[in-house]
């Protein structure tokens, strides 16, 4: 029998990000899949995943969020590199959305490719399809992915100011 490795999946931090949003509402792994506009299945194979790489609690319902945090400072921008591409409409992140446009100004903005979308930038390709649409529905969980994203593709200077910004969403109180 061979040995399979685990690897985790950018869906598993959208995952994750998603489950520290709920903060202390009551929440199921299908209400979880419905507000990602994903499967079942995938939240159940993307909590294993984060359960094993020791993200998640062996309770699957607390989010190990100093390790969460560590990987999305150090990891995000290596494990899921972006590059901005094409000029696109779409929904903004990084830098050009809420909370970093109120923060850093640019002239280079940074979009998700949406057709329903209504700035135009260059294209990011975010960490899962479906982020686009979800993100639509829970502003606050957009934020963190917009912030996410500053660490993916941002400078020194935008990476800075998400990670303190991230740092104060899903550390304090800890």
């Amino acid at each position: 029998m061979k040995a399979q490795q685990t690897s985790m999946s950018s869906l598993d931090v959208v995952v994750l990000l998603k489950i520290i949003n709920y903060g202390e509402q009551p929440w199921n792994q299908m209400s979880l899949a419905d507000s990602l506009c994903i499967s079942q299945s995938e939240i159940s194979k993307s909590m294993a995943r984060s359960k094993f790489a020791g993200l998640l609690g062996s309770n699957g319902k607390q989010v190990r969020k100093l390790a969460l945090m560590e990987l999305l400072q150090y990891g995000i921008s290596y494990v899921f590199p972006q590059q901005p591409g094409a000029i696109v409409r779409g929904l903004p992140t990084a830098h050009s959305a809420p909370p970093l446009n109120n923060i850093i100004r640019s002239e280079e903005n940074y979009v998700w490719p949406s057709g329903r979308g209504k700035s135009r930038g260059q294209s990011i390709i975010p960490l899962y399809p479906s982020v686009v649409e979800a993100s639509e529905n829970d502003n606050s969980l957009y934020e963190l992915l917009a912030l996410v994203d500053a660490i993916r593709v941002g400078r020194a200077r935008e990476k800075e100011i998400a990670i303190k910004e991230l740092k104060s969403r899903l550390l304090d109180g800890e």
